[in-house]
């Protein structure tokens, strides 16, 4: 094992452990759930050659919230949705990345700048976050679905550019 599996696998352990001993016992006004495994799949190096190893981490990464929410692959679902379009809008926030001759390219706040980062990552949160209310409450109430999912969209995003943050600060040592 390399260094760059073992630093996604203790990357993974932390962020799961995060979400289900703190972050799924937070639920604000009946509204607010904030989801930060999502930082795990929105870190996932962007590998050219074989886009589907992130399609099934992300699968699985949301397979083991169900687990622990007894949700019924909702998570599975949203997650897999997340690891499929962040390649798309990454490229469309960052033209310039489609010509990159790098195989693997890394997300950081560090190297693609606060805008790019706070934008892709409140971007992928809300579409995740309305994926899985709208296939959680399983009728159309647009209502409802939009109220949870700006509110917790809002609060998870904030919590993921904070800890994004952190961890570029860390990087720059």
């Amino acid at each position: 094992m390399n260094n760059v599996n073992i630093k996604y696998t203790i990357r993974f352990i932390l962020i799961v452990l995060l979400q289900v001993l703190i972050f799924n016992n937070i639920f604000f006004m009946g509204y607010i759930n904030p989801y930060v495994y999502l930082l795990f799949i929105i870190l996932l190096p962007f590998n050219k050659s074989n886009k589907n190893v992130n399609l099934l981490i992300a699968f699985c990464t949301g397979l083991v919230i169900d687990a622990f929410q007894n949700s019924m692959g909702l998570h599975a679902f949203a997650s897999v949705l997340v690891a499929y379009i962040r390649t798309p809008i990454l490229f469309r926030l960052v033209p310039q990345l489609k010509n990159k001759t790098q195989k693997i390219i890394e997300f950081s706040m560090k190297e693609f700048g606060a805008q790019i980062g706070i934008i892709y990552t409140s971007l992928l949160v809300f579409i995740h976050h309305f994926v899985l209310f709208s296939i959680e409450a399983f009728r159309f109430d647009v209502s409802s679905i939009l109220l949870r999912t700006v509110a917790s969209a809002f609060i998870t995003s904030i919590i993921l550019i904070m800890l994004q943050f952190l961890n570029s600060r860390n990087t720059l040592k």
